[in-house]
């Protein structure tokens, strides 16, 4: 029995040996936890100040990048400029002049009686109509908009719906507001009836404290986006509390509260009862900024005109009240992971294991403001989209977060089975060959998920042009966008395993006789 057990084991043992590719097995080794950590001690060091889209430090880490890249003799693919390794980003920053409003009886401070949300401006002061819109819905069951005319003027609505006698919400009949009351239908209804711009109060004030507290720092501060991409919104969207609504129409409190609490009593709209003009003033700075994505090309052999690309963001948030975030897990692990996948695919070219495929091994800047560097590329590609075979990105895969503090080898997979079938089979199979100790965890991975993290980092600019995505990602912990996200947190043995398995599906997927079938493709 003894015998036969051995050999049953050595059987098993050598058909996962006949199944592996000894060359992806030897440079799959030759990514190491120390040349990880030599490079993103530098990188996430206080020397870089964060890494802030635009600023000194990410144009460090930039030139950190290309030097590493160019060493390896990696291409630079950019033609027709100095340094064929950048793709020059145009960005332009955003900030908050004078901005008040001058109702009949008071003046409203901006960040303190409301804010704005977007981009909102006006030229010097002008002069604005507002109409009382009730609840702001335009349902079959009930309508703020049946009676009045809002062209070109501002509404003002109250948050939620109304509510019936029992206490429930009108259209919901239950305890929660229906779709009809949620902010966004409220939106898109105000610009559909040709609104201006709307007004939208808080269900109480407290909670427009507590919410214009929370997010004042990121509001206030200065804003970046594509240069490509700043034309004024179509409608003006601002918060304010629901003690301000009587001010901003110029009626008393307890008459406005009167018309409200005939609304709930009798579900009837009081919907242009109210109307005032005020003068408004939102003065909106804009001045241009440069950053770049640092690519570095593989050329592959027989497949060389299809594409794969790996992906990392290099940016971080830089300096916050005077505290330096160094981004050690966000994105430092990523963009080093890229830098060690990168350096072992050139190994293998040395020794004469080119991929068939071509590789762009690509760090994106501007992703912690809106995935800015990445969609610059997805509509400026330096290569066409159209024989890009997958993006395989990676945001933060150096910590372990609470849900695995036991079992720290795994990484949460998101994105693989949303376009191609064969992509998600390929991840499956690869992990079970290579890297059989590493847990695959898809526990994030659905377009419905309440974190949203699919739509959260730069493959998401692949995946909206129907280019197969994986995400790989290790989840948010205590230090997520906090000065505390160091170089000395990261588990640099979970983060190799994850490296290797990174590039044994590279490997897969830039020596595949195939190109992968798209068969989800989203219309």
């Amino acid at each position: 029995m003894k015998k036969i057990f051995l050999l049953t084991i050595s059987l098993v043992f050598s058909i996962v040996a006949q199944a592996q590719n000894p060359d992806a097995v030897k440079f799959a080794g030759t990514i190491s936890k120390d040349d990880l950590s030599k490079h993103l001690k530098i990188l996430a060091s206080d020397e870089y100040e964060g890494r802030e889209t635009g600023e000194k430090g990410q144009r460090m880490a930039a030139e950190y990048i290309k030097n590493h890249f160019q060493s390896l003799g990696l291409a630079g693919p950019v033609k027709g400029v100095q340094n064929p390794y950048y793709q020059e980003v145009k960005l332009a920053k955003k900030s908050w002049g004078e901005v008040y409003i001058k109702a009949k009886k008071k003046t409203l401070k901006h960040f303190e009686d409301y804010f704005t949300y977007g981009d909102f401006a006006t030229k010097g002061e002008e002069t604005i109509e507002l109409v009382f819109a009730g609840y702001g819905i335009d349902n079959e069951a009930y309508s703020d908009y049946k009676d009045i005319d809002v062209k070109g003027k501002f509404v003002v609505v109250l948050a939620n719906e109304p509510k019936t006698a029992d206490g429930k919400f009108l259209i919901s009949k239950g305890e929660k507001p229906s779709k009809a009351g949620e902010t966004g239908s409220k939106l898109q209804t105000a610009k559909k009836k040709g609104a201006k711009g709307i007004f939208i109060a808080y269900d109480t004030d407290a909670t427009f404290k507590q919410t214009l507290g929370r997010y004042r720092g990121y509001l206030a501060a200065p804003s970046l986006g594509l240069a490509s991409a700043q034309e004024e919104s179509d409608i003006a969207f601002l918060l304010t509390s629901p003690d301000n609504i009587p001010v901003l129409l110029g009626v008393k409190p307890k008459k406005f509260k009167k018309a409200v609490d005939l609304m709930d009593k009798e579900a009837k709209t009081t919907a242009g009862q109210f109307k005032s003009t005020i003068i408004i003033k939102s003065d909106r700075k804009i001045e241009p900024v440069s950053s770049e994505n640092v690519l570095g090309y593989m050329e592959g052999t027989d497949k060389k005109d299809e594409l794969l690309v790996v992906t990392a963001h290099y940016d971080h948030i830089g300096i916050v009240d005077g505290k330096i975030n160094n981004g050690a897990d966000d994105d430092g692990s990523g963009t080093v992971t890229v830098l060690e996948i990168a350096e072992a695919f050139a190994k293998a070219k040395a020794e004469g294991k080119s991929p068939r495929r071509s590789i762009l091994f690509m760090t994106v800047t501007g992703e912690e403001k809106g995935l800015l560097g990445s969609e610059y590329y997805s509509e400026n590609p330096i290569f066409p989209l159209s024989s890009t075979v997958a993006d395989l990105n990676i945001d933060m895969v150096g910590r372990v977060d609470e849900k695995h503090k036991n079992q720290p080898n795994y990484i949460y997979i998101i994105g693989s089975d949303m376009l191609s079938s064969e992509l998600h089979q390929l991840s499956e199979e690869t992990a079970k060959k290579y890297s059989p100790d590493v847990e695959l965890d898809y526990r994030y991975n659905s377009a419905d998920d309440p974190e949203r993290f699919y739509y959260r980092s730069d493959h998401y600019n692949f995946a909206k042009h129907n280019i197969p995505v994986i995400f790989y990602f290790n989840g948010t912990h205590e230090d997520y966008h906090q000065p505390t996200d160091d170089f000395e947190k990261i588990n640099f043995d979970k983060m190799e395993k994850i490296a290797r398995l990174i590039f044994s599906t590279a490997w897969e997927v830039a020596n595949r006789e195939q190109r992968l079938v798209v068969d989800k493709a989203k219309k």
